[in-house]
């Protein structure tokens, strides 16, 4: 007779300084780390608002304040406006290639580029390849990355993992002086793409919040669903 697994342990993170909302203050629900999150269980875990940091995996639980919601795209719906097809047209010379999860220096250098300019001195501005791999290579889920290139120039990478009907977009980073290519809506627009060809509904994007305006371009790829914890639902984003 097999044993039937018991639920994992919740603990509360210490609270801290929210980083999108100032005056805020932070904490995280988690996942006990020791125990073992199988396929199917992350899958009830990313319905539930949860999300994956390396080996972590934790939903917002912040003592007063809950505008942390997660966000998905409904990839059947999504239509391209002008502007996304602008940006497309501008990257014709883009190509994307899927490579397995794993540390490679090429990545590495162009991450310490991204955060030494959009995050300086921020906790991940940091030049210790163990701490990005703890971050970006680890995971005990189904996991990949994408690269998107100009020639043989690596402009882009994304971390995804396969989720129950869908892909989650874990994080994404790319060329600091390539801003005028737009590559965070252009590595989105292929995400969107590669979710449809697997014949997936959702691309979940992470967390939005309505009042940090770092995460409006979220609600651009229409429709978005966003996990309202308290009711334990999804809904359309207005």
């Amino acid at each position: 007779m097999t044993r039937q697994q018991t639920a994992p342990d919740l603990y509360q993170s210490t609270a801290h300084a929210c980083p999108y909302l100032p005056r805020e203050t932070a904490a995280n629900l988690l996942i006990d780390p020791k125990y073992p999150v199988s396929s199917v269980l992350y899958d009830t875990l990313i319905r539930n608002g949860f999300r994956r940091n390396g080996s972590l995996f934790y939903r917002p639980h912040c003592p007063a304040c809950r505008q942390c919601q997660s966000a998905r795209i409904r990839v059947k719906d999504f239509v391209m406006n002008r502007a996304f097809r602008r940006t497309r047209k501008r990257n014709r010379d883009v190509s994307m290639e899927i490579r397995t999860l794993g540390f490679r220096e090429e990545h590495f250098a162009l991450y310490r580029k991204y955060q030494s300019v959009r995050h300086p001195g921020d906790s991940m501005d940091n030049p210790d390849p163990e701490r990005y791999q703890k971050f970006m290579t680890e995971s005990g889920v189904d996991t990949f990355m994408i690269e998107l290139r100009v020639g043989r120039r690596l402009l882009a990478v994304s971390v995804l993992d396969h989720v129950a009907n869908g892909l989650s977009a874990v994080y994404t980073y790319y060329h600091p002086s390539e801003t005028h290519r737009s590559p965070g809506t252009l590595t989105i627009l292929h995400q969107i793409e590669l979710t449809r060809s697997i014949d997936y509904e959702n691309l979940y994007l992470g967390y939005w919040i309505a009042d940090c305006p770092k995460m409006s371009y979220k609600t651009r790829f229409s429709p978005v669903e966003v996990f309202d914890p308290a009711a334990q639902s999804w809904s359309q984003s207005q």
